[in-house]
């Protein structure tokens, strides 16, 4: 479990992260060998999903050695899809990372929402409705894991 501090409300007790594999964990097909790293400390302390729409076999072998679930969404669905999986973990106790205007529904819900904008950019009601917004997954990851950025960042 993560405890994130926020300023006058109470702790966020994070026991599940959804994070979007598309533009937001895989940039062009491909993730940061760091990210990997990342995502496999932060599965000793939250469960953690992969939402992706893209081939299968190609996500799963992108991400073997990754310690988390990989839930398949499809085009047209992304949206429900997503949101039904957040709200069958219990969205206040769910970080999203996202980038996408199908990530918008999950977002609205989810306890804590992280936006990374990355090489493919993001859309602005994306921004308008992250909590935090990060430049590269390295770093939205790290938000996580490092208390003191999040004592920087929420101004605690």
């Amino acid at each position: 479990m993560i405890s994130i501090q926020r300023p006058g409300q109470p702790p966020i007790e994070i026991e599940h992260l959804l994070i979007d594999y598309e533009g937001t964990l895989a940039s062009d097909g491909r993730v940061h060998p760091k990210a990997k790293d990342k995502i496999n400390l932060l599965s000793k302390r939250v469960k953690i999903y992969i939402l992706a729409k893209s081939e299968k076999e190609r996500v799963e072998e992108t991400l073997r050695r990754v310690k988390a679930d990989l839930f398949y969404v499809t085009e047209g669905e992304a949206s429900k899809q997503k949101l039904d999986l957040l709200l069958n973990l219990g969205a206040p106790r769910t970080v999203v990372i996202g980038n996408g205007v199908d990530d918008l529904p999950i977002m609205e819900e989810a306890g804590l929402c992280l936006c990374v904008i990355g090489k493919e950019g993001t859309s602005s009601e994306i921004i308008e409705r992250a909590d935090i917004v990060f430049i590269h997954i390295l770093d939205a990851l790290d938000f996580l894991l490092k208390p003191i950025r999040q004592k920087v960042t929420l101004g605690l």
